[in-house]
């Protein structure tokens, strides 16, 4: 199962240095731990939350300009203690690099470094609302197609960015099939990436190109096994079509 369940096979440097910016933090803890340890989770137990951290926060010692998203977006097995030691944890690895909540529309890169800040953290909890470092779940929304169909994803990925200008927030675009139950019985030696990922990356990576950021657009992209394609380098090439844009206007 375990193919089935990992979805990236990149550590957090090496993902910083392909140029991920955005990291998608689901933890958990494991029962009957004495030490109450933090893991990431995404079905099967991963890293120490705070080795992973540490890890970003080395990456963005050394690059003073570079910012990252923490979405810390599902919490299994964490009573308030768990959260207390989580934010605490934050708070010891990144200080003043985190930036607080404000409206969405008032971040740019150009106030970021102003403040030399290069982290936002956005939590899915009501522990957010309690910490001014904390932006809340509702300001980075992602919404999950939940399909193994590229067509059916397509078509709920464009009608999603149509809705996001109500919403005056940050906003994921989820590139992501989810397998159903018959397809992981059916594939269960070869996994998630050799059975959907890589037979559906043509139709979805046309879909990336043909689109436009900006307000009214394409905001964060996010996908399984980023390493494949030119997945990496086609969302970056995005941002030099919203300044050329700009510069047009």
């Amino acid at each position: 199962m375990r193919k089935w369940l990992a979805t990236q096979t990149m550590n957090f440097t090496g993902q910083l240095g392909a140029g991920i910016r955005y990291f998608d933090l689901r933890i958990s803890t494991k029962p009957r731990d004495p030490d109450n340890e933090l893991y990431f989770a995404h079905g099967l137990f991963s890293a120490k939350v705070n080795e992973g951290l540490e890890e970003i926060n080395a990456f963005l010692t050394d690059h003073h300009k570079e910012v990252v998203f923490l979405d810390f977006n599902h919490f299994y097995g964490m009573q308030k203690y768990h959260h207390e030691k989580l934010v605490q944890m934050l708070k010891d690895i990144y200080g003043n690099k985190m930036c607080p909540a404000i409206f969405a529309q008032e971040v740019s890169l150009k106030y970021l470094w102003e403040k030399d800040y290069q982290v936002l953290v956005f939590y899915h909890s009501p522990v957010a609302l309690e910490v001014p470092f904390l932006w809340p779940g509702q300001m980075m929304p992602a919404p999950w197609a939940n399909t193994t169909d590229p067509e059916k994803l397509i078509q709920f990925l464009q009608a999603s960015i149509t809705e996001r200008r109500k919403k005056g927030s940050f906003f994921i675009s989820q590139v992501v099939l989810t397998p159903k139950a018959s397809t992981v019985v059916k594939g269960v030696a070869s996994g998630l990436r050799e059975t959907i990922t890589e037979r559906a990356l043509p139709a979805m990576m046309q879909w990336v190109r043909t689109q436009k950021p900006g307000e009214s657009g394409i905001n964060i992209v996010t996908a399984d096994f980023v390493e494949l394609g030119d997945f990496i380098s086609t969302v970056i090439k995005l941002n030099y079509v919203f300044e050329e844009g700009e510069a047009n206007t």
